[in-house]
């Protein structure tokens, strides 16, 4: 069930490409949809494209220093 609040979609990716997704999450300790969601809020702060209520991602700097 979607959490309150968010909207969900059907989402058809290759099976290679969802694979990569699962094990880059299982080892920033995230799970494959909180990694999907990470991913696109990454791509859009690095195309400046951030909506004022979006948060920013952590950064790899930021998650040493925690």
């Amino acid at each position: 069930m979607a959490s309150p609040g968010k909207k969900s979609f059907l989402l058809r990716i290759d099976p290679a490409l969802w694979a990569e997704i699962e094990r880059l999450a299982a080892q920033e300790l995230r799970s494959s949809n909180a990694q999907v969601e990470y991913l696109l809020r990454d791509a859009l702060v690095r195309r400046g494209r951030t909506p004022d209520s979006m948060p920013a991602p952590a950064t790899d700097q930021d998650e040493a220093g925690s």
